[in-house]
């Protein structure tokens, strides 16, 4: 494991007995609930979580869709193991780097991230495992904030990123939107929560490989 992921690992096995306060995770009726209301609604079949945490999200996803979670951080787990029992949540647990996802290709109909993709260390490459675990045609459904494009904005964000990185291991200033789409997602729906900064994607692994149509390369979610 690098040097980063094992420093990833132990802030949030530190972190873990006060990170629903920390962010919020339990309130109820806000804002963030509504947010991630949205998200795993969104979420159907077979479901896999990236980053699960403390289990968050888990009060929202439908009976219905089979879910997994993984998380780098075992303690931050043991919470979210918790947490699905006191809901009578059928969930699998797995300790995973999702960058390095333990699951045979094309697992999974959806892949499921809300506010991780800001703390992995390398975006890129757990974008690549959710690509690689998706069937084609499968959904990535994220709820991450990223960088403003406001000037004002977006410069606060710069300027706070390295005390954020070393606080919470948290890049308020990455572009996930355009990291999905370099990892070949096709971005179906974005929608602003706040402001610029905090998204709501709905994006697809494609059945078929880009075809030419004239001018543009054109890729289908639906074959």
């Amino acid at each position: 494991m690098a040097r980063e992921t094992q420093a990833t690992r132990a802030r949030y096995d530190r972190l873990a007995a006060l990170y629903d306060r920390l962010v919020g995770s339990d309130g109820r009726g806000s804002a963030g609930s509504q947010w991630r209301a949205r998200l795993c609604a969104a979420a159907s079949g077979r479901v896999l979580e990236l980053g699960m945490g403390t289990g968050a999200n888990l009060p929202y996803y439908p009976a219905r869709v089979e879910l997994t979670g993984v998380d780098i951080s075992p303690r931050m787990l043991s919470f979210a193991r918790q947490r699905a029992e006191r809901l009578g949540r059928p969930v699998n647990l797995v300790v995973a780097d999702a960058q390095d996802l333990p699951f045979p290709d094309q697992t999974f109909d959806a892949v499921v991230s809300s506010f991780f993709l800001c703390t992995v260390p390398d975006p890129g490459a757990a974008l690549a495992q959710a690509w690689r675990v998706l069937r084609p045609g499968g959904e990535l459904l994220l709820l991450e904030h990223e960088r403003s494009s406001r000037p004002l904005l977006g410069r606060l964000l710069d300027l706070v990123a390295p005390l954020a990185v070393r606080l919470v291991g948290d890049h308020p200033n990455r572009r996930t939107r355009l990291e999905a789409a370099r990892a070949g997602f096709v971005i179906l729906e974005e929608v602003p929560l706040w402001l610029d900064v905090v998204y709501f994607v709905r994006a697809c692994r494609p059945r078929a490989p880009g075809v030419a149509t004239g001018s543009p390369i054109r890729a289908s979610c639906t074959g």
